[in-house]
């Protein structure tokens, strides 16, 4: 069933501040109603939603479509009460290129010594390592050839270096070396120097970094053991094992943008630790200037009829 301008929107978000996104929604669609929660169920046709509370939509007979906010949609089916409709994933050129930005800064960074370098600054030592490799012969290897893996993939050969991609089914890149499935993670694995994780959180995906990971991975390339940036979701990683492999050497430097608990514990040792680079999930923020206008477009093109884009796999998960 398609909705009309008077149908009423359901914003339900925990952790963000809902009033932006009503002044931008205000802006965007000044005919449509949006309601942080409602007594009248019957005309809530749309969902906006980001780590909503159990239940927050169940009993909604009209609804037609739940939208993430966010690149991910993992904290959807924490809720076990999710309506059978359509749920569709946030897919945006503002955060495609935040998110390709912050890859491209990290890579460059662990490329360029940045974090070596910054450890000299605090003890004033000056000197040059001349070891330094260049991009053609370093290996960035991309877990997740979604939208995001793939223009972070496309920037960073831009740049010179040589980049391979790992996806769970088959995909082709030109200039990409392209794995997928179990047997191709393990190729993957044997050449990459920097690993990048965009995949996106499933029962399949969840603590997949981990020892095991780590231990097929090469340890003497040109920038020594292999480095990990994840950007993805804090359920990928084991951070356990993410420690234990930096102080055996089996990884040389890791940046974590996303924790199995967040905020991080203020006594969690990654904190503190010498090769760990530590961001507040900021890698790709989801701005609802940006956003906003897209998911109306989508609301309005699907009541022309039209049907919705990058619809999630509810089998997959994402």
């Amino acid at each position: 069933m398609t909705g009309n301008a008077t149908d009423t929107i359901l914003l339900a978000v925990t952790g963000w501040d809902p009033d932006v996104w009503v002044s931008e929604f205000a802006k965007a669609a000044p005919k449509r109603k949006l309601v942080l929660n409602s007594t009248d169920k019957d005309k809530i046709r749309y969902a906006l939603v980001w780590k909503q509370r159990q239940g927050s939509l169940a009993g909604l007979p009209n609804l037609d479509v739940i939208f993430s906010l966010g690149a991910g949609v993992d904290h959807i089916f924490h809720d076990q009460q999710i309506p059978d409709v359509p749920i569709v994933r946030i897919v945006s050129p503002d955060l495609t290129m935040r998110m390709s930005e912050y890859v491209v800064w990290q890579v460059l960074d662990h490329h360029r010594l940045g974090m070596r370098y910054r450890q000299q600054q605090d003890q004033r030592v000056w000197h040059e390592d001349r070891r330094q490799p260049a991009a053609h012969e370093v290996n960035v290897g991309i877990l997740g050839l979604g939208v995001l893996g793939r223009d972070a993939a496309q920037k960073l050969r831009a740049l010179g270096f040589r980049v391979s991609g790992w996806s769970r089914r088959l995909q082709t890149m030109e200039g990409i070396t392209t794995y997928y499935g179990k047997d191709g993670l393990k190729d993957f694995l044997k050449d990459v120097d920097i690993v990048v994780c965009l995949l996106p959180l499933t029962p399949d995906t969840k603590s997949i970094l981990s020892m095991t990971m780590f231990a097929q991975m090469k340890q003497h390339g040109p920038l020594g053991a292999p480095t990990l940036i994840n950007a993805g979701r804090g359920g990928l990683q084991n951070e356990p094992d993410i420690l234990a492999a930096l102080d055996r050497g089996m990884l040389s430097a890791v940046t974590l943008d996303v924790f199995s608990r967040e905020p991080l514990p203020k006594d969690s040792p990654l904190w503190t630790h010498p090769q760990v680079t530590i961001t507040p999930h900021a890698a790709a923020s989801s701005s609802p200037q940006a956003l906003v206008p897209e998911i109306v477009a989508q609301i309005e093109s699907f009541e022309r009829g039209e049907p919705l884009k990058n619809i999630v796999d509810r089998a997959a998960q994402y």
